[in-house]
């Protein structure tokens, strides 16, 4: 989960529009990785021809726009995600709180991951959606759109196959914690000094070296879950899954049984050449959505650096900055 030290000279719906431009841009520029994480994950013919060949083959049998199918059901999915994983965040922190407000770092790792799960559960339609719409062949499509694979899948599976899988994103939650947590602890003997005095550069190799760590220990989960979303006996050849199972514990074993141990991290590289162009493009594109809020709001001469207006206090927010403007108008 990314964050970022609040600002008290952007208002909180500048915060909120900057860390959703963000994670949009973030999305979309890393989708073809997403995709093919999901291909190999779920097991599909494009994908069991090596990482390259998959995206090339995927091309040319639809089209280059096939490295984005589902991107808008993912960032639709941001803005009730991010809200419902705040608020969750901020009722899990004041419960981990002792008595003079203090939370370790491993309560504030907990309720973090406890938080992602309230959102990633009462979000889970959504991604049950993308998955569907990533296996299906683009030129011949069994759903059109968003609102119709939700109608579909309803109508035709029922309201349960809107949450096939969804106990995984529980259990998948639990070695994520340990590992992000395995590296934020061993942090001040990695760089051989206090995290108080990292540097923005190291905040961020620590970021992805945290999400490298705790998404491969928690990959095998991820796939289990993506076989589980894509199979349907109302898809094309059950939806492409290159297993046949009855439920969660059965899909392991003929996981295992079929392809193999390794075949649990199926799509693990595309997910890890993910990590950091994804949160390098979110963490510049936030920064620079900042710079214009700020721009915008009088604190610095331009979008372009963090060069300070002359004779502005930053120490403001952004309504008192504007009643101070306009008094300063109406005595001149």
């Amino acid at each position: 989960m990314a964050t970022w030290k609040r600002d008290s000279r952007l208002t909180a719906l500048q915060r909120f529009s900057c860390a959703g431009v963000a994670g949009a841009v973030s999305l979309s520029v890393t989708a073809p990785l997403e995709v093919l994480t999901v291909l190999a994950q779920v097991g599909t013919r494009h994908s069991r021809e090596g990482l390259w060949r998959t995206g090339r083959s995927l091309c040319q049998a639809e089209g280059i726009g096939a490295l984005w199918k589902g991107n808008l059901t993912a960032c639709l999915r941001l803005f009730p995600y991010s809200v419902l994983q705040l608020a969750s965040y901020r009722r899990f922190v004041m419960l981990f709180m002792d008595d003079l407000g203090h939370i370790s770092q491993w309560s504030s790792i907990t309720a973090g991951s406890l938080a992602g799960m309230v959102a990633a559960v009462a979000t889970y339609p959504t991604e049950v959606i993308k998955t569907r719409l990533i296996v299906q062949d683009r030129l011949k499509p069994s759903y059109k759109g968003i609102l119709h694979a939700l109608y579909l899948i309803y109508h035709q599976e029922g309201v349960v196959a809107l949450y096939r899988g969804v106990s995984l994103s529980v259990l998948g939650a639990i070695p994520f914690s340990t590992g992000s947590f395995l590296v934020y602890t061993h942090l001040d003997k990695i760089w051989g000094e206090p995290s108080l005095r990292f540097t923005p550069l190291q905040n961020f190799i620590n970021g992805c070296l945290a999400a490298v760590v705790a998404q491969t220990l928690s990959f095998p989960f991820e796939t289990v879950k993506r076989k589980m979303q894509a199979q349907s006996p109302c898809l094309p050849h059950c939806g492409g899954v290159d297993v046949h199972f009855a439920g969660l514990v059965d899909c392991f074993k003929q996981t295992v049984k079929t392809k193999g141990v390794l075949a649990l991290w199926n799509g693990l590289m595309a997910n890890l050449l993910r990590v950091v162009p994804y949160f390098g493009v979110m963490f510049s594109t936030f920064e620079f959505c900042k710079r214009v809020c700020l721009y915008q709001n009088g604190y610095i001469d331009s979008p372009l650096s963090y060069k300070l207006t002359p004779g502005v206090d930053q120490s403001l927010q952004p309504r008192e900055l504007q009643e101070l403007k306009l008094l300063g108008r109406k005595n001149v």
